[in-house]
């Protein structure tokens, strides 16, 4: 109650009772016949006193150093012995492990392993932050979607794979590939989970905030008795539910390679670099994100489709050996719209081809004067586009139908569309050899799919929305995130 007392300025100050121990029997007697002093002087001529942190209570400094963040914590335990005392309180960092990381576990349990909420902090997440979020495995043309992140006591990676072709609305695929975990007070465990055997020895290397590097320490653990194709044998078992027997022949060289990625990748040191998700506006025609969308005989892949001005951009994070991953597949103009036909002309590839044509040849006309006379080619923006089409966002959608001779992965496509634009799409040869952009037709199905028409090769590409909870994944800026899409551009080139 004294310090309270002492706090709130009230009651006698220790300075007052110093001054009267000082004070002889008779100046104490003469200060007290003295007559009062005015109020208002008194509290002029004695301020309050001032109060220190070292006054508080430990209870209440726990509670004001469990509201700070953890890297504040070291600087102020050098500050005295008694903040460095209270410190060592694990209230504190069982608080920040769950305010920072997302750690909901029970804590508690980890005094009978003798680990302290603090070690858990400092020695796992502290140390391993920078390799939380999304990643682009370097796997040459092929990419990736990892994910890592705080999965209870541990820190987890797991790689994303799409759905199984040709069920573009299925959900994401995901297994770990390593962990990270205390196993005792004195550092953290890295684990390779890839493999025939369970958990083993693996090494993590943070390079740079944005690119770190894995490796297994123990690949034999990634091996079987029958060799490789025991090996291919199970894993088809295993990713497809089928044997080798039941695989089209079409599908063999792919499938061969999709292998050769999963299993190579862990006999040697394998690099990673950060990858984010777009940044969304109110005026953006969908919610920008991760979409799975067919590539013919190559399955199916992931795409980053964002939004920049009057362009939409389709980014690559999973590829193929002919457009790999970090290339851009489609490119949307949002100030061409493409009025579609009735739907029995819209049968019609020719009719189709026409009127993409005649938007091909406007925009080029349009660049040609925006060069000549130096200004940008003259188009309604996406926003205004996106007004336009008020009624079809409301639900009224426009009867939608691929024409004759368009090949499609799957006839399970939405039979009505919200809106079209022109668009072009890359092709190359095997190898990334002569790419070019062709003209297509972009279709907005809904808030979460979207097609693509590749005049060209005559083919139906559907994309659906990745519904999956990213933390982590924000770019920290505008300029972040297209600095990130030119870095993951040039690796692919």
């Amino acid at each position: 109650m004294a310090v309270c007392a002492r706090l709130c300025g009230v009651g006698p100050s220790r300075g007052c009772r110093r001054r009267q121990q000082r004070r002889g029997p008779a100046e104490t007697a003469a200060a007290d016949s003295e007559p009062d002093t005015d109020p208002e002087e008194e509290r002029i001529e004695a301020p309050p006193p001032r109060c220190s942190l070292l006054e508080l209570p430990p209870e209440l400094l726990v509670e004001i150093f469990a509201s700070l963040p953890g890297t504040d914590l070291p600087s102020l335990a050098q500050v005295c012995t008694k903040f460095r005392r209270i410190l060592h309180t694990d209230t504190i960092w069982r608080r920040r492990c769950r305010e920072e990381y997302g750690v909901c576990e029970n804590l508690r349990k980890l005094e009978i392993t003798g680990v302290s909420c603090r070690d858990v902090y400092a020695k796992l997440l502290h140390r391993y932050r920078h390799i939380l979020g999304l990643w682009q495995p370097d796997i040459g043309p092929y990419g990736g979607l990892l994910n890592v992140v705080v999965d209870g006591l541990f820190i987890i990676g797991w790689m994303y794979l799409p759905p199984h072709d040709p069920h573009v609305d299925d959900p994401m695929r995901f297994k770990p590939l390593f962990r990270v975990h205390l196993m005792e007070r004195k550092s953290a465990t890295v684990e390779c989970m890839y493999g025939h055997k369970g958990p083993h020895n693996g090494h993590i290397q943070i390079v740079k905030k944005d690119e770190f590097s894995t490796k297994c320490n123990q690949t034999d653990h990634h091996r079987m008795s029958g060799g490789r194709q025991e090996e291919f044998r199970t894993w088809l078992r295993e990713e497809w539910g089928r044997t080798l027997e039941d695989i089209f022949h079409e599908h063999m060289q792919e499938l061969i390679l999709m292998k050769f990625i999963y299993t190579s990748q862990y006999d040697n040191c394998l690099t990673y670099r950060r990858i984010y998700l777009p940044p969304s506006r109110p005026d953006d025609l969908i919610q920008p994100g991760l979409f799975k969308g067919t590539y013919g005989s190559h399955g199916l892949e992931v795409v980053m489709l964002s939004f920049h001005g009057w362009l939409a951009r389709g980014t690559k994070i999973t590829g193929d050996p002919n457009i790999p991953a970090g290339q851009q597949t489609v490119e949307i103009d949002l100030r061409h719209r493409v009025q579609l036909p009735d739907i029995e002309n819209l049968r019609s590839f020719n009719e189709l081809s026409r009127l993409v044509l005649e938007v091909r040849e406007q925009v080029r006309l349009e660049q040609q004067e925006g060069q000549l006379e130096g200004k940008e080619p003259a188009g309604r923006p996406a926003q205004e586009a996106a007004a336009a089409e008020q009624p079809a966002q409301s639900g009224q959608g426009q009867p939608f139908v691929l024409p004759v001779g368009v090949s499609s992965r799957s006839e399970d496509y939405p039979r009505t569309c919200r809106m079209c634009f022109y668009g072009t799409g890359l092709i190359a040869g095997h190898g990334f050899t002569s790419p070019e952009r062709t003209p297509g037709l972009f279709i907005l199905f809904d808030e979460d799919r979207f097609g693509f028409i590749w005049l060209e090769l005559k083919s139906f590409s559907l994309y659906s929305r990745v519904r999956a909870a990213f933390r982590n994944a924000e770019a920290p800026s505008p300029q972040a995130f297209d600095d990130m899409l030119k870095s993951i551009q040039a690796v692919a080139c």
